[in-house]
C-alpha cells in the first residue's frame, strides 16, 4: 500500500510540540510535529506489530545521515510507544562500533601498510568502524528469541566505548537507529533484509554542516578542530548515506528541513 504524500507546506504549517527526551543519558529538547508523530511512525510501527509473521520480534530501522537527530527522533517515537502502550525497545547502532583500540591499531585504508598510515579512529563512525558480523549475528538471534535471552550492546557516551554491560531485550518490537542500516554494501545488506519496516529521513548536506560542527564543539574540540573532523569523516559519511543507502527498502520516506522541522515525503507500506 502506498501511504499517501503529505503537503510539505502544509506539514510544515503545523504546530510543534516541545519535548523533554533522554538521548544518550543527556536531557534533549526536541520540537516534534504530533501529526507526524501519531498519524505516521507510531501508526506505521503499530501496524508492524499487529502483522502475524514467523519471528518472535519485529525490528524497524530508523535510517539517517550524521547530524539528522535520528537518536533524538528514536527517543521521542520510544516515549510516545510507551505513552500509548506500545511495548518498544529503542536501540542503536553505536554499541557495535569497534573498540578503540582496535581502531587505533587497524588503518582506515587497509591498502595502506605504512608506519604512518592513518588509524580507523580517524574516520570514527564509517562503516568499517563498526563490527557487522556481530551486528547481522544480533540481529538474527533477537528476531528469533524462543528463549527471551536477547540483548543488545550499549554505547557509553561518557568513555566513548561499547559498555561491558548489555541490554536485555523485553519487548516483540524492536526500533534500531543508524547511520549504515541500509547501506547497499555486503554485510549491511543482511540487515536490511532483516527489518520489518524502514524509515529513511532524507536531508541536504549543507543543511547537516552547521550541526555537525556544533554538535564536535559541544564536545569539547575547537571551531578548527571540529571543521577539519567534519571535512574529513563526517561530510564524506553523509554523502555516502545518501548516496549508497538501498531506497528500495524505505516504508517511510521523512525529510529533515533547513530549520530542523521533518515531514512526511511518501514510501511504501
Amino acid at each position: 500500500m502506498t501511504v499517501p504524500e503529505t503537503d510539505a507546506r502544509a506539514a510544515a504549517a503545523r504546530p510543534t510540540a516541545r519535548r523533554s527526551v533522554i538521548v544518550d543519558g543527556v536531557p534533549v529538547e526536541a520540537d516534534v510535529d504530533p501529526d507526524l508523530l501519531r498519524d505516521v511512525l507510531l501508526l506505521a510501527l503499530e501496524r508492524v506489530a499487529a502483522r502475524p509473521r514467523r519471528h518472535r520480534r519485529a525490528f524497524a530501522l530508523l535510517v539517517a545521515p550524521p547530524g539528522a537527530g535520528k537518536s533524538t527522533l528514536a527517543a521521542v517515537i520510544g516515549e510516545e510507544a510507551a505513552a500509548r502502550g506500545l511495548a518498544l525497545d529503542v536501540l542503536g547502532l553505536d554499541g557495535y562500533h569497534h573498540s578503540n583500540d582496535y581502531l587505533a591499531d587497524h588503518p582506515a585504508d587497509p591498502d595502506d601498510t605504512s608506519p604512518d598510515a592513518a588509524p580507523l579512529s580517524s574516520i570514527k563512525g564509517a562503516p568499517a568502524t563498526f563490527d557487522v558480523v556481530a551486528l547481522v549475528r544480533d540481529l538474527a538471534a533477537a528476531r528469533n528469541d524462543s528463549d527471551g535471552a536477547a540483548s543488545w550492546p550499549v554505547y557509553d557516551r561518557r568513555t566513548h566505548e561499547v559498555s561491558p554491560e548489555r541490554r536485555p531485550l523485553t519487548a516483540d518490537l524492536a526500533l534500531l537507529e543508524g547511520t549504515w542500516l541500509l547501506l547497499d554494501e555486503p554485510g549491511w545488506r543482511d540487515v536490511a533484509s532483516a527489518a520489518d519496516l524502514v524509515v529513511f529521513v532524507d536531508a541536504d548536506p549543507s543543511d547537516l554542516a552547521e550541526r555537525l560542527v556544533a554538535r564536535k564543539v559541544r564536545g569539547g574540540l575547537s571551531r578548527s578542530e571540529a571543521e577539519a573532523f567534519h571535512a574529513r569523516s563526517d561530510h564524506p559519511n553523509v554523502i555516502r548515506v545518501l548516496a549508497d543507502s538501498d531506497r528500495t527498502r524505505v516504508d517511510v520516506l521523512l525529510r529533515l528541513h533547513a530549520d530542523g522541522s521533518l515531514t512526511h515525503q511518501g514510501g511504501h507500506q
